[in-house]
C-alpha cells in the first residue's frame, strides 16, 4: 500500500467512525435544546473540556478557550480530554491547566487504555463540563459521561444528548479557533463580539524562547545584517497532508517572487516530521521532532509562511506574522487571523500574484 492510499484508507476509516458514533448518538439521545438560564460566574472550580481531536492543528485551536476560562474563573483548575499525541506538551504550560487525559486516537484497538482514562474522568467530580465543537458527537459522548454539576455544549442536527447549557450554532462565526469562546461567552450572558477573541498560544517561556533565538542566530546570524537596517528572517514550511500538498515546482516559483520582492530576506525552512527538506536543501533547516522547540524557533523569526497544515497553527501560535496558503479547506474556518496574520486562498492565482499578497499580509519591507 503506498502512502497516499493509506492516508485515503485512514481518513475513509474515520469517516466512518464519525457517521456511526452519530447514528448511535441519534438513536441513544435525544436532540439537546438551547437553554435559556445562564451559566454561574462564581462557584466553578473545577472544569473539565471534552475535545476527541488527534491533529496538532485541532488541538491548539482549542487554546483560546483556555485563555478565556483564566478570564472568567480565574481561579480555577482545567483538566482536558485529546487524542493528540502531543497534548501535554501543547498544553502544559497554561497555568489554569492540571491534567490531559489521553485517549488513544484508535480507541476500539486500545481497549483498556480507553478504559482507564475513562475511568479516570468519571472518577473526579467537576463543576463544568465543556463540549466545545458545534459538529463532534464523540466530545458530546464524552461530556455525557462525565460527572459535573453543568454541562455546556452547542446544539445542532449534528449534536444529540441534553446538556444543561445549551447553545445554538452561530449562523455568522464558523471559525474553529472562536466557537468554543462563543460557546463560553454566550452561557455565562456575555455579548460574544464585546471583546477580541483570543488567538491561539502556546504560553512559551523565556528560557524556550532565548533558546530558540540563539539556534535561530546560528541558522542565519544577526552579524550578517548590513550597517542600518536588519533582513528579515522569513520561514517556510511547505509539507501539508493529502491535497494540500503543493507541488516542489509552485512552491520554487512562489520563493523566486517572494526573493524579488523581499531581496534583503533570508529563507528557513522548517522540515516536516520525516526530516527531509520539500525545497531541495536551498535554505537552512531546522528539524526537531519537539513541537516546543520548533515553535520556540518560529517565534523568533520576523514572518512565516506555511501550507494549510498542522504547523501553519504552530506557527499562529507563537505569534509570528503568518500567511497561510489555502487550496483545499475553508480559510474562513482554519485561517490564522489577528494584526499581520492572514489566509490566503490560492484559486487561480498564479505563485507571483500569491508571493505579492503574502508580502503586503506580512507587511515585510519590499525592493
Amino acid at each position: 500500500m503506498t502512502s497516499r492510499s493509506a492516508l485515503n484508507f485512514s481518513t475513509g476509516i474515520e469517516d466512518v467512525r464519525r457517521r456511526v458514533t452519530a447514528r448511535m448518538m441519534r438513536g441513544v439521545f435525544r436532540a439537546g435544546s438551547v437553554g435559556g438560564a445562564r451559566l454561574p460566574r462564581t462557584g466553578i472550580h473545577r472544569v473539565l473540556i471534552c475535545r476527541s481531536v488527534h491533529t496538532l492543528g485541532d488541538s491548539l485551536t482549542l487554546t483560546p478557550l483556555l485563555a478565556e476560562l483564566a478570564e472568567v474563573y480565574p481561579g480555577a483548575e482545567v483538566d482536558i480530554v485529546s487524542r493528540c499525541p502531543t497534548a501535554d506538551v501543547l498544553f502544559e504550560a497554561f497555568p489554569n491547566v492540571r491534567n490531559v487525559l489521553r485517549i488513544p486516537r484508535h480507541a476500539a484497538g486500545h481497549l483498556l487504555a480507553t478504559a482507564r482514562t475513562l475511568h479516570a474522568m468519571r472518577r473526579a467530580h467537576y463543576d463544568l463540563v465543556i463540549d466545545p465543537d458545534p459538529q463532534s458527537q464523540s466530545g458530546r459522548l464524552l461530556a455525557l459521561s462525565a460527572r459535573a454539576r453543568f454541562s455546556l455544549g452547542y446544539v445542532g442536527p449534528k449534536k444529540s444528548g441534553t446538556l444543561t447549557h445549551g447553545v445554538a450554532i452561530p449562523a455568522e462565526l464558523h471559525h474553529k479557533a472562536m466557537t468554543p469562546v462563543y460557546l463560553l461567552r454566550s452561557a455565562t450572558g456575555e455579548d460574544p463580539a464585546a471583546r477580541p477573541y483570543p488567538q491561539p498560544s502556546l504560553v512559551l517561556t523565556d528560557a524556550e524562547l532565548a533558546c530558540g533565538r540563539g539556534t535561530l542566530g546560528r541558522l542565519a546570524p544577526v552579524a550578517d545584517d548590513p550597517p542600518g537596517g536588519c533582513r528579515p528572517r522569513i520561514g517556510i514550511f511547505a509539507n501539508a497532508t493529502r491535497n494540500k500538498l503543493l507541488a516542489g515546482d509552485w512552491w520554487q516559483a512562489f520563493i523566486e517572487a517572494l526573493r524579488a520582492e523581499v531581496p534583503r530576506g533570508r529563507i528557513v525552512e522548517i522540515l516536516p516530521a520525516f526530516g527531509k527538506s520539500m525545497l531541495e536543501d536551498h535554505f537552512p533547516c531546522f528539524y526537531s521532532s519537539d513541537v516546543r522547540k520548533m515553535a520556540a524557533v518560529i517565534a523568533n523569526m520576523d514572518a512565516f509562511v506555511s501550507a494549510d497544515c498542522g504547523v501553519m497553527h504552530l506557527a499562529w501560535a507563537t505569534g509570528t506574522p503568518t500567511v497561510g496558503l489555502f487550496n483545499v479547506t475553508n480559510p474562513v474556518e482554519w485561517g490564522p487571523f489577528g494584526p499581520r496574520m492572514g489566509a490566503l486562498p490560492l484559486d487561480e492565482a498564479t505563485p507571483a500574484e500569491i508571493a505579492q499578497r503574502t508580502v503586503a499580509r506580512l507587511a515585510l519591507p519590499r525592493a
